[in-house]
């Protein structure tokens, strides 16, 4: 059995002869002992996950206008985006097809892992006084407003989408903004939508 001075020894040649791989580090030894074998030494930091470091988001602020969106926790802005909304973005959503994105308080109810359009989270529209104002004009006031990313079949032409208001109503951002936003935004979350 080797002891563990020997142990150390092959430890430094290692490192000696191996520089470049000074920065894993060694089985059975701490961060410490391996300081002490070689100064330069240094330990991989470990990844940050921003998502996991994220407080937890109790509230979703969208401004049609700005084309923003907003998840804040106890008041505080902690992620921002740039949206895409839907191909008739000013106003809002009065009936089906209309490609308006609705304006004012609503929740964020469901979701939907296996959307057409990566990933989507439902926002609860249509609220009573949608429908009033839909049915005052005999019509439809439509629904299945969502939060999503891109089209599933967008590929190398993800790019095209940005800065553009392509959606039927709904609001749309990167694939990527779109998984943080699942991991952060719970059911049950407040959403508000302003002009």
């Amino acid at each position: 059995m080797v002891s563990r001075f020997t142990s150390l020894i092959l430890t430094l040649c290692w490192l000696v002869a191996a520089p470049a791989w000074a920065d894993y580090p060694v089985p059975g030894y701490s961060t410490a002992e391996l300081a002490m074998l070689d100064p330069s030494y240094t330990p991989i930091p470990k990844p940050r996950n921003p998502v996991l470091e994220a407080p937890r988001v109790d509230r979703v602020v969208v401004y049609k206008g700005k084309r923003q969106l907003h998840l804040k926790a106890d008041n505080q802005v902690v992620r921002s985006y740039q949206i895409s909304l839907g191909e008739n973005p000013v106003g809002h959503k009065l009936y089906a097809g209309d490609q308006r994105t609705p304006e004012g308080e609503y929740i964020l109810d469901w979701r939907n892992p296996n959307s057409q359009f990566h990933k989507s989270i439902h926002i609860s529209y249509p609220n009573e006084r949608d429908r009033e104002l839909a049915e005052a004009w005999g019509l439809d006031p439509g629904g299945h407003i969502m939060i999503h990313g891109l089209p599933n079949d967008a590929g190398d032409w993800a790019f095209a989408y940005a800065g553009l208001d392509w959606t039927n109503g709904c609001i749309a951002v990167t694939n990527e903004e779109m998984d943080e936003i699942w991991h952060l935004v719970a059911d049950g979350t407040p959403i508000k939508i302003h002009p």
